[in-house]
């Protein structure tokens, strides 16, 4: 964290910056110093209480989660190019991304085991990216490789989820 932090301060402020770091660190959750997507997917459980708040619809969530999604992409490429950097760890929007995407299959609920579970299991997935989401992580080298293996990851999640749901409902 303190390296990113210094980085920035050796280079010229500017809005542009502080906006795709506010943006990839998903308001600064990734700027932990250990285990920077764990604390963005946690930050994500909020966003999940949010949309269910807010009664938003799953057409509606989908469609902002994929939006995320294609922002994020644009945006992570930009940044790495900028920062000189690939993948680093303080990029935690792919994590959102799929924290919503898993939620997504049990959409709508958020019963707090169900957001243990989302949490859980996703991270899980994440952490050990079976096929294949560990080629897209070695092999796609851009914004878009950034995102992508935790999107397969989340539908991994996902069915597992939905699966546990399946067979032992945990709505109450």
């Amino acid at each position: 964290m303190k390296v990113i932090l210094l980085r920035m301060k050796d280079q010229n402020f500017s809005i542009i910056r502080f906006l795709y770091f506010t943006f990839l660190t998903f308001f600064g959750s990734g700027l932990t110093p250990k285990a920077p997507g764990t604390f963005g997917s946690l930050a994500t459980l909020p966003l999940i209480c949010l949309f269910s708040y807010l009664n938003l619809s799953f057409t509606n969530v989908a469609i902002i989660t994929f939006i995320i999604f294609i922002f994020a992409c644009l945006i992570a490429d930009y940044a790495q190019k900028k920062e000189k950097v690939m993948d680093p760890g303080w990029i935690v929007i792919d994590e959102v991304i799929g924290m919503l995407i898993t939620w997504l299959f049990i959409f709508p609920s958020t019963s707090w085991i169900n957001l243990f579970l989302i949490f859980g299991v996703f991270r899980f997935f994440d952490i050990i990216k079976i096929f294949p989401a560990n080629w897209c992580d070695h092999n796609i080298k851009n914004g878009a490789g950034t995102i992508i293996d935790d999107v397969v990851s989340a539908i991994y999640a996902g069915i597992v989820v939905f699966l546990v749901n399946y067979f032992i409902p945990l709505n109450q």
